[in-house]
């Protein structure tokens, strides 16, 4: 995945230097040569992340960090302070600032490059949360939300560390604002964590009873903690170990020995992130599900389909990332509901949607389109690789067998799916050009003889 930097210098030299070194792994750079410009042009570009410099004339990076994390229109934009500055004051300014990240020059290309891919998929989910509770409110049925830190909730922090002694010393360094838990034996932590409902894990990456980079990639993996912010304490230098916990899932890090200073603004960034997106998510929720869920299968409606839809194509063509489209139908559903009656009928499209919603990824969108028909949208996504999705989800289906009327039936069905993608569409394409494609090799497949996955032709 791509990301589109916005690079901020006001030595044309080191801008450059830093822009050459970006495009050469694929990253879109934009650059600004001042603090007010970088401002502005985050607010009318929207990039993915901000590589801010400190020292600038006028403005200083401090100082656009702050506007920057005040603004509701940038405030989401992760900011990474890369700077000469070496002193840990002016780190800890950083942090407190606002910045998700403060490296000091020369800067590792490898640590660099993981650090804005890492922070690029945060970005890119909760993008994902925003359009999705921005739909709810262009449709009247998500009522505007104002983030509030509520500090009078307890902020709940789990410690992973095989060392006692760690532990007490990290505790020792928070405040009675933390409701701390810790556990020493990381097989009992999972299930800890997993139940725990906690604002942030952080996690010794020098745990010796297990591989500490798969004990973050397990949490990474539950649906119970996939969005619980993990922190990672790693040895000074250890740049290998850091590089693979970012593309791992890892959120953010400190060195040993933890500067008490540094880990607050840490924590509480994190926490604040992480309770923002929980807002936009129990509100969206709440709010949105009898509006625009559908009442039988829970997912999405052709109502939110039309509004939402059209989002997520302007998005991708906006950033020049492909966006693709499956639609899916059950063979002969009628004959179906004709054999067992129209209760088990409803069974099938609930198990259906199920497997379906099952197969696909949180930044994906999957509607029930209609009847026996279903819908899903994958942005940033090839059709290649929707195509390997879509085979592998019509085998599944072909596969599994669904049991009705209290164990008496079994049930066996097949699907017929059509893809299309914007990679191959007209100069004028729009979202429902794309769902006319997607639905015309639907109808191919089915013709040619159903159970099959068919791609548009370009």
């Amino acid at each position: 995945m791509t990301a589109r930097v916005l690079v901020v210098d006001d030595l044309e030299p080191n801008l450059k230097l830093l822009e050459a070194k970006l495009r050469a792994e694929y990253f879109d750079v934009m650059t600004a040569y001042s603090g007010a410009e970088a401002i502005e042009r985050a607010k009318t570009d929207q990039p993915d992340i901000i590589l801010l410099d400190v020292m600038m004339p006028g403005m200083d990076g401090f100082e656009a960090c702050r506007i920057l994390k005040s603004a509701p229109e940038t405030a989401h934009i992760p900011v990474v302070m890369v700077t000469a500055l070496d002193q840990q004051a002016d780190r800890i300014a950083g942090l407190e600032a606002g910045a998700d990240d403060f490296l000091t020059k020369p800067v590792e290309d490898v640590a660099l490059f993981a650090r804005v891919r890492s922070l690029t998929r945060l970005k890119t989910m909760t993008d994902e949360l925003r359009m999705r509770y921005t739909t709810g409110e262009s449709l009247g049925v998500v009522k505007q939300i104002e983030y509030d830190e509520d500090n009078d909730v307890p902020k709940r922090i789990f410690i992973i560390d095989d060392q006692e002694e760690q532990i007490e010393r990290l505790c020792a360094n928070l405040n009675e604002d933390y409701a701390v838990s810790s556990e020493t034996d990381p097989e009992v932590a999972l299930g800890r964590a997993r139940s725990g409902d906690f604002d942030l894990i952080i996690i010794n990456m020098s745990i010796e009873s297990m591989d500490p980079l798969r004990l973050c990639s397990s949490i990474r993996s539950f649906e119970e903690t996939r969005l619980t912010p993990v922190l990672a304490i790693v040895r000074q230098g250890d740049t290998r170990k850091l590089v693979r916990a970012l593309d791992i899932g890892v959120n953010d890090y400190l060195t040993r020995p933890v500067d008490k200073n540094e880990l607050t603004p840490r924590i509480s960034t994190q926490i604040k992130r992480k309770r923002y997106i929980d807002q936009l998510r129990s509100s969206f929720q709440a709010s949105l599900e009898m509006a625009v869920t559908d009442q039988l299968t829970g997912l999405y409606n052709r109502r939110y389909l039309a509004s939402h839809l059209s989002a997520m194509f302007d998005r991708g063509a906006w950033s020049n990332r492909p966006l693709s489209v499956m639609i899916l139908d059950i063979d002969h559903f009628k004959k179906i509901n004709d054999t067992h009656g129209h209760d088990a009928g409803d069974k099938i499209l609930q198990a259906f949607a199920e497997r379906m919603n099952a197969s696909v990824r949180g930044i994906d969108l999957a509607c029930r389109y209609g009847g026996e028909e279903f819908l899903i949208a994958m942005p940033d996504t090839e059709k290649k690789f929707a195509t390997i999705v879509a085979e592998r989800l019509r085998q599944e289906i072909a596969t599994e067998q669904i049991v009705l009327n209290g164990g008496r039936d079994i049930a066996q069905i097949t699907v017929s799916i059509g893809i299309a993608s914007t990679e191959d569409g007209p100069e004028d394409d729009n979202s429902q050009k794309l769902i006319k494609r997607a639905d015309e090799a639907l109808y191919e497949a089915k013709s040619n003889g159903r159970n099959r996955v068919i791609v548009s032709a370009a």
